[in-house]
C-alpha cells in the first residue's frame, strides 16, 4: 500500500505558475499544463502525485493540484481553497456530493458514482454495482491518495469489496503500472447489477475496463422501444447489454456476436436471469456482417457499439476509415424501414467526422434515411465545463428506407 506524510496547507509545497499563465487556471479550468509552470530543480524532484499548493507569480494561492513533473497535464486541481487537507475526509465529502447526485438520478445503486474532474476528483473512477465498488485510479496524484481513498469509500458506502480495475492505458501516461486487484473484502466470481429494470452479470475481476459500460444506458433504453417485434442482431455485444434489454422489450429474434467467449458466457447468463433466450455467435465483428450480408440476412435492428478504434490521435485516419465500413457493413443488414444504431467511445475522433463517417458508410451501402437521435453518455457520465473534449461517447440512432 501507498504510505505518504499528511498532507497539509503548512506543510505542502507550493508550485509556481510562470508570468501570465494563471488565466485559464483562474478562468476555471481544472488542468495546469507543464508549459505554465516555473519547473524549478525543486519542482522537478517532487515525487509523481505530490500535493502543492498553486502559486501564480504575483505571489496569490490559486489552489490545491496534485503534481506529477513528468506529465504534460503537471497539475490537476482538487480544491480551489488553498487551505483544504487533502486527505480520507476531503476525499469522503467528495464522494457523499456525488452520491447526492446520483440519488437523485437513479433508483438503484448501479451507475458511474465518480467521472473523474467532473465529480471533483481528477483520475479516479468509481462504478458502483450494489455493494461492490471497481475504482480505476488514473493518476499518480489518486495512486498516492489510495490509502486515503479506501478509507473514504468504508466511511461513506461500507462496501462488501472494493475491486482496483487500473488496466487504463492513461495510466503509462503518469507512470504508473497497470494492476488489477482487490483493494478490501473479496468476491467470488461475478457480480450482479440492474439497468432499465434487466438483470445483468458483469465480471470485475476479467472483464473489460470496470466491467460494465453504464454510459450506453439510456442509449440501450432507446434502441429497446424500437425492437418489439423485430429481428434484433447485437455486434460487439460483450456482455448483452442491447441485446437483452431488446428481447426482454419483444424482439422477435435477437443475435449477439462478440470475439470474445467469456463475453458470450456473461450475455447468455445474463439470459438466463431475464427468462429471455438469445443466440450468440463468436466471431469478428466485420467478417460475421459480411457473411450475414452474403446469406441476405436482414434485421429490424443493428448495434454496432465497438470498442475505441482510435486509441490516438495517430489512430485517426484509420479509425475514421473502420467506423465508416462498420456503417457500410451493418446498414446493408438493415431492412426497409428498420433501425441502425452506431455508437463510438474514442475521445479522439471528433463529434462532427463521426457523423461524415456514419453518413459516409450509409451512402457506400446504398441506404438513405434520417437520424432520430444523437446522444452521448449518461448522466451519470458528467462533464466538467472547461473540458468539453472528455464527452468522449457518440451515438447516433437513424431509421433507413
Amino acid at each position: 500500500m501507498n504510505t505518504h506524510s499528511p498532507d497539509t496547507a503548512a506543510t505542502r509545497p507550493s508550485v509556481h505558475l510562470a508570468k501570465g499563465r494563471s488565466k485559464r487556471l483562474r478562468a476555471g479550468h481544472p488542468w495546469v499544463f507543464s508549459n505554465e509552470i516555473e519547473m524549478t530543480a525543486e519542482a522537478k524532484a517532487l515525487p509523481p502525485g505530490t500535493p502543492v499548493t498553486l502559486v501564480d507569480a504575483g505571489g496569490e494561492r490559486l489552489g490545491v493540484a496534485s503534481f506529477n513533473p513528468h506529465s504534460l497535464i503537471a497539475g490537476r486541481v482538487l480544491s480551489r481553497r488553498p487551505d483544504d487537507t487533502i486527505d480520507a475526509d476531503f476525499l469522503a465529502a467528495r464522494l457523499r456530493a456525488a452520491l447526492a447526485l446520483r440519488d437523485t438520478l437513479f433508483d438503484a445503486p448501479y451507475y458511474r458514482l465518480v467521472h473523474s474532474e467532473a465529480d471533483l476528483l481528477p483520475g479516479l473512477i468509481v462504478d458502483r454495482y450494489g455493494d461492490v465498488l471497481a475504482v480505476q485510479t488514473n493518476t499518480a496524484g489518486m495512486e498516492r491518495l489510495l490509502p486515503d481513498l479506501s478509507q473514504a469509500l468504508d466511511a461513506v458506502l461500507s462496501p462488501r469489496a472494493v475491486v482496483l480495475v487500473n488496466d487504463s492505458p492513461v495510466r503509462k501516461l503518469e507512470g504508473l503500472e497497470p494492476e488489477n486487484r482487490l483493494l478490501s473484502g473479496e468476491i467470488t466470481g461475478p457480480v450482479e447489477l440492474v439497468e432499465n429494470g434487466c438483470r445483468f452479470v458483469a465480471d470485475l475481476v476479467d472483464g473489460q475496463k470496470t466491467g460494465w459500460f453504464f454510459d450506453q444506458r439510456d442509449n440501450r433504453a432507446f434502441v429497446a422501444r424500437l425492437a418489439k417485434g423485430r429481428r434484433v442482431l447485437d455486434v460487439y455485444t460483450y456482455a448483452g447489454g442491447f441485446a437483452i434489454q431488446a428481447a426482454m422489450a419483444g424482439a422477435s429474434e435477437v443475435l449477439a456476436v462478440d470475439r470474445s467467449d467469456a463475453s458470450l458466457a456473461l450475455a447468455q447468463a445474463s439470459a438466463a436471469l431475464n427468462g429471455v433466450t438469445i443466440a450468440t455467435a463468436r466471431a469478428e465483428a466485420f467478417a460475421e456482417m459480411e457473411r450475414l450480408a452474403a446469406a441476405k440476412e436482414r434485421f429490424g435492428v443493428v448495434v454496432a457499439d465497438p470498442p475505441a478504434f482510435v486509441k490516438s490521435r495517430k489512430d485517426l485516419g484509420a479509425g475514421a476509415k473502420g467506423y465508416r465500413k462498420m456503417a457500410r457493413l451493418a446498414a446493408a443488414l438493415v431492412e426497409p424501414g428498420g433501425f441502425l444504431f452506431c455508437a463510438s467511445c474514442s475521445h479522439h475522433m471528433p463529434v462532427e467526422m463521426f457523423a461524415e463517417e456514419i453518413a459516409h458508410g450509409l451512402h457506400q451501402a446504398g441506404r438513405t434515411g434520417r437520424i432520430l437521435r444523437l446522444a452521448g453518455a449518461a448522466p451519470d457520465h458528467p462533464v466538467h465545463p472547461q473540458l468539453p473534449e472528455s464527452a468522449y461517447l457518440k451515438a447516433m440512432a437513424l431509421q433507413l428506407d
